[in-house]
């Protein structure tokens, strides 16, 4: 186990934002992050959790008490179950899952971050979630002071949220367990529309796993989605904002000021997510709000790729990305109404 004081924390971070931890801590096994959470605890030290960091904003000031980077490593595959370790890289573990010609998470390729995450988040792109896989999730309980197992039907995953995300100082996720498909080397249904129109076929089809991952990785390439040192619009954390969910009510409301300001004849993105309740779409919001790609002059400023993900064009603070999501927020509410929520979790700071 590694052990460093006023620790830069911005290179564990895909924003690469961020001031200094006063003690980062890398783990490599369970029971070093086990240990090195019941030395914080016991002490009362605050604690903070790095994975793969890609859904962190850190305020410039740093964090003032332990990081926790976990590093474990472990990929396990008997039949159709996969177990991971929390340290796993994602988008490594989903094409080795591919490569075994199991379908199940195909779509959830080059998503960045580590495996431990995807269960807080309940990471989901491309008509895929991970709660449709998950079947187990091994967590240390902090309130209990002990490692428990949580089934998938106590892991309260909803959109872009869970269990462990409403209780985000309980749970450290330790492995994460998986029942995927063995379907000949084919792909899960496709769900998504862009996903099934440019593979060319109808949702619910099947297509080579392999093909499916592929598709998805040039899809996410285009729009600033995949990480890549030299490409700026990669210095993000993905999509920032979620999409809104609406009640009945809201919906209408909101309908009523997208004819006002574009037209009775506009139409904004609607979905189904639930009785009562129906999703639009955060990107088209920001867009017709007058954020468009590459919005901004100065070090932060909204990917050219994609209206979703704010970006650190390089030499930007974390307060130079907050006050460019304030912006958007800001106007977006202004123009229809809705008021958007940040998907990173921040650390210090808030939007």
């Amino acid at each position: 186990m590694q052990e460093l004081h006023d620790a830069p924390l911005a290179p564990l971070t895909t924003f690469r934002l961020g001031g200094p931890a006063t003690r980062l801590i890398t783990a490599t096994t369970d029971a070093e992050v086990v240990d090195a959470v019941r030395e914080a605890d016991a002490a009362g030290t605050p604690l903070l959790i790095v994975g793969g960091g890609s859904n962190l904003v850190i305020g410039d000031q740093g964090f003032a008490g332990t990081a926790l980077r976990i590093a474990t490593q472990g990929f396990s595959l008997d039949g159709t179950r996969l177990e991971l370790a929390a340290g796993e890289v994602w988008t490594d573990a989903v094409a080795r899952t591919v490569e075994a010609g199991l379908a199940g998470i195909e779509c959830l390729a080059g998503i960045p971050g580590s495996a431990g995450a995807t269960p807080i988040q309940n990471v989901g792109a491309y008509g895929q979630e991970v709660s449709s896989t998950i079947t187990e999730v091994v967590a240390y309980d902090r309130a209990a002071g002990e490692t428990v197992v949580i089934p998938n039907a106590e892991c309260a995953f909803s959109y872009r949220h869970s269990r462990f995300k409403a209780e985000p100082d309980r749970y450290v996720v330790l492995r994460v367990r998986f029942e995927l498909e063995d379907a000949g080397g084919l792909s899960a249904p496709i769900k998504y529309p862009e996903t099934a129109r440019t593979l060319g076929v109808e949702a619910g089809d099947r297509v080579p796993a392999a093909t499916a991952r592929e598709t998805v990785l040039k899809l996410r390439a285009g729009k600033g989605m995949v990480l890549d040192p030299e490409d700026h619009d990669t210095w993000s954390a993905g999509s920032f904002f979620t999409n809104p969910i609406l009640t009945e009510p809201e919906f209408a409301a909101f309908h009523a000021r997208v004819a006002e300001r574009l037209g009775p004849d506009a139409k904004a993105p609607a979905f189904p997510a639930g009785e009562g309740l129906t999703k639009t779409s955060a990107a088209w919001l920001i867009d017709k709000a007058g954020f468009t790609k590459g919005y901004g002059t100065g070090p932060a400023r909204i990917s050219t790729k994609h209206t979703l993900a704010l970006t650190n064009r390089g030499e930007a603070t974390t307060e130079d990305l907050l006050t460019l999501a304030r912006e958007v927020v800001a106007g977006v509410h202004e123009a229809f109404g809705v008021t958007l929520v940040n998907e990173p979790v921040t650390v210090g700071v808030r939007l």
